[in-house]
């Protein structure tokens, strides 16, 4: 399975609530409710996807809680503790083509305009005014950098985003 068809995590059930089998959600879409305009989930159990669905959902406090189908005791539902919730890729809206799931760009080549590789998106930090790739150098890196943090800004420092080849072309001094 390649990565592009793995279900893409957005979250994971925490401790049971109650009596009845509900479950606290650790979601990591960007508004907290965001997780429950997916359905079905996929849940990770003993390494095995299976689907299912979210019956209710609710605050409770400052967490979220769910009742999933066919958990109905709190035993059942403290089985479930850690598993990760994801989705499939068809699922995820499609999005204007100068947007980006982060996903798709952990793992492409960075190239600077004057063809230097610069390595590989390792992750992406959030930093409030604007994402931030950061890049794994090369081992043999002509700059002696093992990484660099390049801000994700589109036409001043990020040039083009090619998804099918996996590169992203940046106007960024490899000495920097």
């Amino acid at each position: 399975m390649s990565s592009k068809q793995e279900p893409v995590v957005l979250g994971k059930l925490g401790s049971s609530h109650g009596i009845k089998g509900w479950l606290k959600i650790t979601t990591y879409t960007d508004s907290v409710e965001g997780i429950f305009d997916y359905s079905p989930w996929l849940i990770k159990e003993q390494g095995e996807w299976r689907e299912v669905k979210v019956l209710q959902w609710r605050f409770q406090g400052k967490a979220v809680v769910a009742c999933l189908e066919g958990v109905e005791t709190r035993e059942h539902a403290q089985m479930l503790t850690n598993c990760e919730i994801a989705v499939t890729p068809e699922q995820m809206d499609t999005l204007p083509e100068d947007e980006f799931y982060w996903r798709d760009l952990i793992g492409c080549e960075v190239m600077n305009t004057k063809g230097y590789n610069m390595g590989k998106v390792q992750e992406i930090v959030e930093t409030g005014s604007n994402d931030v790739l950061l890049v794994k150098a090369n081992a043999k890196d002509g700059f002696g950098k093992a990484e660099r943090m390049i801000p994700f800004v589109t036409e001043q420092f990020i040039i083009e985003v090619n998804l099918t080849e996996k590169q992203i072309t940046v106007d960024w001094d490899p000495d920097f």
